[in-house]
């Protein structure tokens, strides 16, 4: 009892019940065990109420600590998955109750809390968008954007991986707007195709797929096969395009070949203009639209066609023209024109049907590309035998004009003729040097080849070469005659004239196919002088082996015969 009381020295209330406790045992006269017994119990009873209190308070404390331990592990987690340096820095606990470190640490658990949802939201955003263009790179129609199938990995919500998801999503939105125009592109193109090719565009590009379509009004589908399909869709409208422009080109050359042979009149042309327009045109510039169309190429195979077979009426018509074309060219080059015989036997199989007319034409063409060939290659000497011809001319004039004795007299006209004779003798005196040039050039040019240069159906060389002898022999028969007779001036001059009758040159003309009587070697009064130049001609040709062929010796002796 004492020890109970000096343990409660204080005057409180519990001190003063005990006291009234023992007053109202001592009226009652209570039994001191008795009151011992009840001083225990209420003892023991006081130990398990304060006992309850403590224990009370250590859970407290504990459930304080592991809420600040929690909150500190939330913040430490926080701050390790934000992972930005300008977060709240951690409350200090140095001095400070339990409470009040908690209460310290709620605001910046709190803004933490804030910013991680925050954090998260912009994670979600850019994974959305990520996942959405994905599907639609993928070729995904229909995609669910609702938050609940994105997963967003909270242990690392820092900027840094952030941005890596913000790259990657612009990595997408460049990768969508390149597919968007590579599907642009495609859609462009195959409608530029179409309107060139005359086909409807809108049924190809919903058959490739219904969202490319404008009319549907929904997005379009990007995916790698869709663009394949695009791919492969504008190759095939190019291949039939290039197929189309080749048809036309063909068509084209044909038509333009028959209205040359059969001189179709421009009006007659002008409808299929737009064909032959095309033929310098590659299949990348042909863009005008329906210019090739399926009705075009028929209406230009249908008039081909009719030329054909018209062409087929007028096959002796066009042949004759190419005919005198051939011989055209022949005669003003003076070459050897094929035997009209040949061209008889030509013109009967023509009229039975028993000759292809296209190979006809063909073997045309090519026999007057050869003589304008051959024609080309004779130019230059040509000229060279027009201005010894020229020269001839001149210097039988020389030669009458000396001879008269009455060109110095006072007349009218002689000083004109004075001045022509000056110019005549500057041009007799380059004929040896003319005559020169063109025996090289003659000889050179059979030697490239292989052929005699024939001049009207006579080799030129043996002309040029028995004209040299005979100028040379008329300057010795000249002199000559001078030296031994000069008092007979008059009769030599007399004789002189009449030799240069026999020796006069000219132009052959174009409608003979012989030598004519005054030829580049004079003029010739009797067969025998002829044949005597064609004989010299043909031994030198054949003994310097210019003649390499039966047929040219043949054809050289014939014209021989000819002439004699």
């Amino acid at each position: 009892m004492g020890s109970f009381q000096t343990s409660n020295g204080l005057d409180t209330s519990c001190g003063y019940l005990l006291q009234e406790l023992q007053m109202i045992w001592d009226e009652v006269g209570e039994d001191e065990f008795e009151r011992e017994k009840a001083l225990l119990d209420l003892e023991e009873e006081c130990l398990e109420v304060y006992r309850r209190k403590v224990d009370r308070a250590n859970m407290s404390r504990a459930r304080l600590h592991q809420e600040l331990a929690e909150s500190e592990a939330e913040f430490t987690h926080l701050l390790l998955s934000l992972g930005e340096p300008s977060l709240p820095a951690r409350p200090e606990k140095t001095g400070r109750t339990l409470k009040e470190q908690l209460d310290s640490m709620s605001p910046a658990l709190q803004e933490m809390r804030l910013r991680k949802e925050e954090r998260v939201n912009e994670f979600r955003a850019v994974q959305g968008q990520i996942q959405k263009i994905s599907a639609q790179v993928a070729g995904q129609s229909e995609y669910d954007d609702s938050s609940t199938k994105i997963i967003v990995n909270e242990n690392d919500l820092s900027l840094k991986k952030l941005e890596e998801y913000k790259t990657e999503l612009q990595r997408l939105h460049n990768e969508k707007n390149d597919r968007l125009q590579r599907v642009e592109k495609y859609i462009s193109t195959i409608h530029d195709l179409s309107a060139i090719l005359g086909i409807e565009s809108s049924m190809i590009i919903t058959k490739v797929h219904p969202s490319l379509n404008e009319l549907y009004g929904i997005s379009k589908n990007i995916s790698d096969s869709i663009l394949a399909k695009l791919n492969s869709t504008v190759e095939s409208l190019e291949d039939e395009k290039q197929q189309r422009l080749e048809k036309l080109h063909h068509l084209g050359k044909s038509l333009k070949n028959l209205w040359n042979l059969m001189n179709t009149p421009f009006e007659d042309r002008q409808p299929f203009s737009h064909v032959t327009n095309l033929l310098s045109i590659s299949s990348t510039e042909v863009s005008y639209p329906g210019s090739l169309t399926i009705n075009k190429i028929q209406q230009a195979d249908a008039e081909f066609k009719r030329l054909d077979q018209l062409k087929a009426s007028k096959m002796k018509e066009l042949f004759l023209k190419k005919q005198n074309e051939l011989e055209e060219i022949c005669n003003k080059s003076h070459m050897y024109i094929p035997s009209r015989s040949e061209m008889e036997n030509i013109i009967n199989l023509i009229k039975s049907g028993g000759i292809d007319h296209a190979n006809l034409l063909m073997t045309m063409d090519g026999q007057i590309s050869r003589a304008k060939e051959e024609a080309s290659s004779r130019q230059t000497i040509m000229e060279k035998v027009e201005r010894l011809m020229l020269a001839r001319d001149e210097e039988r004039w020389l030669e009458e004009y000396s001879m008269d004795e009455n060109r110095y007299s006072v007349s009218r006209g002689a000083h004109k003729n004075l001045r022509r004779a000056e110019r005549a003798r500057v041009t007799v005196n380059k004929i040896p040097a003319v005559v020169e040039t063109l025996i090289a050039k003659t000889k050179s040019w059979e030697e490239e080849r292989k052929k005699v240069f024939l001049y009207d159906e006579v080799p030129l060389l043996a002309m040029l070469e028995e004209y040299n002898m005979l100028r040379q022999e008329k300057e010795d028969e000249k002199l000559r005659q001078r030296m031994a007779f000069p008092q007979q001036k008059k009769k030599v001059q007399s004789q002189v004239i009449t030799e240069q009758d026999s020796f006069s040159i000219s132009r052959p003309t174009t409608s003979s196919r012989h030598i004519s009587s005054r030829s580049l070697n004079g003029g010739f009064s009797n067969a025998t002088t002829i044949n005597r130049r064609l004989s010299l001609g043909i031994e030198k040709l054949e003994s310097n082996g210019k003649i390499s062929t039966t047929h040219d010796i043949s054809f050289i002796r014939k014209g021989r015969a000819v002439q004699g």
